[in-house]
């Protein structure tokens, strides 16, 4: 497929189960993907896929949690695709929450994946999107991080943390024609959620998502529920006196 005008998107976290979802969906869009990760087998498999479909593909090797070098690394990858249309942020880790109650590295890795290492990425894409005057940086959070719940609060934290770092970029960037958008996905099955039980109503899978994801570069505000209907379940949650909130197991 030739498009006239491609867009360039960046995947940081493009091995991700969402992430290969929407990336698929670029790709019958014929835009132009950058795919980063850490195994080159299954990097190489996608960007054949994605070709198959309609991207130009390619991708690079990295481990998002070291930042020393992210400005300048990003400023790579934006050059060699010509400019930066999407950024999008996929990498996270569930993690063990009753093992980082106790285990210090076991919370420290959850935090560090989820949070101190994105908090980078984030203002990395911020200054370059901000000196481009365009384009959109879309961050995936969690439905998790709007009320500490005892089953994930560890993993809950970092995903509030991100999420209102994302939601004070977004005025900012707004001044020079760009956009920051945070995505506070509910329940989605997936490799990350293989410990947790599944089924019903409340659950997604990332090619049901995968439209609303790619839907936030274009249009909407800084703070978008996926699917919709977690918004008014989140607003309920919030408003939940705090005796019956510590009594729940959910």
């Amino acid at each position: 497929m030739t498009v006239a005008n491609p867009r360039r998107i960046l995947i940081l976290g493009g091995l991700s189960a969402m992430a290969q979802a929407v990336a698929r969906l670029h790709a019958a869009q014929g835009d132009r993907i950058l795919l980063l990760g850490r195994d080159e087998v299954r990097l190489t498999q996608s960007a054949a896929d994605l070709k198959t479909r309609g991207a130009e593909c390619t991708f690079a090797m990295a481990d998002l949690t070291k930042t020393e070098n992210a400005a300048q690394e990003l400023k790579e990858w934006a050059d060699s695709l010509g400019r930066l249309d999407v950024i999008y942020i996929f990498y996270g880790l569930l993690g063990n929450q009753a093992q980082g109650e106790t285990d210090l590295s076991e919370a420290s890795r959850i935090v560090a994946i989820n949070y101190t290492s994105q908090v980078i990425w984030c203002l990395a894409a911020a200054n370059l999107l901000e000196t481009q005057r365009s384009g959109t940086l879309v961050v995936i959070g969690s439905v998790a991080g709007d009320r500490g719940r005892q089953t994930n609060y560890i993993y809950g934290s970092a995903k509030a943390g991100i999420s209102v770092l994302v939601q004070g970029l977004a005025p900012r960037l707004e001044k020079s024609g760009a956009r920051a958008v945070v995505l506070k996905v509910g329940f989605v099955d997936t490799p990350m959620t293989d410990g947790i039980k599944k089924g019903g109503p409340l659950w997604s899978t990332p090619e049901g998502i995968a439209s609303a994801i790619e839907k936030s570069t274009r249009t909407g505000g800084p703070i978008q529920y996926v699917p919709w209907f977690w918004r008014w379940i989140l607003l309920i949650v919030r408003l939940l006196p705090s005796p019956i909130m510590h009594r729940t197991k959910f």
